[in-house]
């Protein structure tokens, strides 16, 4: 009986981690959509050209930018798959 009761509990658990794996990706998917819709590089003429001046460079690098995750957090990333 005790191991039916631990099959369930792994089930389970496998089960939430799973959804909890889905909902973060469509987290990160959402927060990745909303970065490329707002960066102003989507609307220039040229977005591959330089920026000509300081301000302009300011200007362009002036939305939310892709953080890139700490070595730890891909270290634990990497771990639990």
């Amino acid at each position: 009986m005790n191991d039916t009761a631990s099959d369930w509990a792994g089930a389970i658990r496998r089960l939430a981690r799973a959804v909890s794996d889905v909902v973060a990706e469509c987290n990160y998917a959402t927060r990745r959509m909303t970065e490329l819709a707002t960066a102003v590089d989507r609307y220039e003429l040229c977005p591959d050209r330089a920026p000509e001046t300081y301000a302009e460079f300011l200007y362009r690098t002036s939305g939310l930018l892709a953080h890139e995750p700490t070595a730890r957090a891909r270290g634990r990333a990497a771990a639990r798959r």
